[in-house]
């Protein structure tokens, strides 16, 4: 009986410690719920990436046929609505901006973005697309949240509308004290409404993790008739059991 005291009391203790230790960042609140099921917010997604995206960043694991394919729209539909450039429905889906180019004005070189969603997360993907603020000490003007110091300006400026970061000072244990923020807070309005525009993000960020894995349609699909495969297999050998084992009781 001591060892289940004992131990029920290591457990609420351990939690205790574990709330009044870990709050969470504000950071924690921007969660992408992703469905790639979901082809309505894939062509979506698809469509602000190439409108505000794809001017600097590539999928260059990724092809307009099969990308279009899987998002439930035919070769003609890609053509006219994702295609806005000399290449073809078989060709990847490569940025038209010269890298080097864009490495001098940005200061970076813009990554590829077909794995971003599988490297980072889509919840990072999503929160860093929601917490650009104003900085004039920034050479975009810009900041992040999620990425301090990003060298990618605020495309979805237009849509978002500008934000302005709140900020505090916390002292930590060792009596320094930082400033940091808080939240964010909408000084000049975009487009879009604030939900309408965590709605946008939210089909961006899911376009993105379809690129980055492209199997998981195939796989869930796959994964349905395995397993029911294994449930009838199960109750073929039950039932043959069963019949086998009747006889010698």
């Amino acid at each position: 009986m001591n060892k289940y005291i004992t131990a029920i009391f290591f457990i609420v203790f351990s939690s205790q410690v574990m709330t009044a230790s870990e709050t969470p960042s504000e950071l924690a609140k921007y969660v992408a719920y992703t469905n790639i099921s979901d082809q309505a917010s894939l062509q979506r997604g698809a469509k602000y990436f190439v409108n505000y995206c794809l001017g600097c960043h590539s999928l260059e694991h990724a092809s307009y046929e099969r990308t279009g394919r899987d998002i439930g729209l035919t070769n003609d539909l890609v053509e006219k609505n994702l295609i806005f450039t000399q290449n073809k429905i078989t060709d990847k889906i490569i940025s038209s901006m010269d890298q080097q180019e864009a490495e001098q004005w940005l200061l970076a070189k813009p990554p590829d973005l077909t794995l971003v969603a599988r490297a980072r997360g889509a919840d990072w993907v999503y929160s860093y697309l929601m917490t650009f603020y104003k900085d004039e000490n920034r050479p975009t003007g810009v900041n992040n949240w999620r990425y301090p110091n990003t060298a990618m300006p605020h495309v979805l400026l237009p849509l978002q509308g500008m934000q302005a970061a709140n900020f505090v000072n916390n002292t930590d244990e060792d009596g320094i004290t930082r400033k940091e923020i808080q939240s964010l807070s909408l000084i000049q309005d975009g487009s879009l409404t604030r939900q309408e525009y965590a709605i946008a993000v939210q089909d961006i960020t899911n376009f993105l993790s379809y690129t980055a894995e492209p199997m998981q349609l195939e796989r869930k699909s796959i994964g349905f008739w395995v397993l029911l495969f294994f449930i009838i297999f199960g109750l073929l050998g039950y039932f043959l059991k069963r019949e086998f084992w009747k006889d010698l009781h």
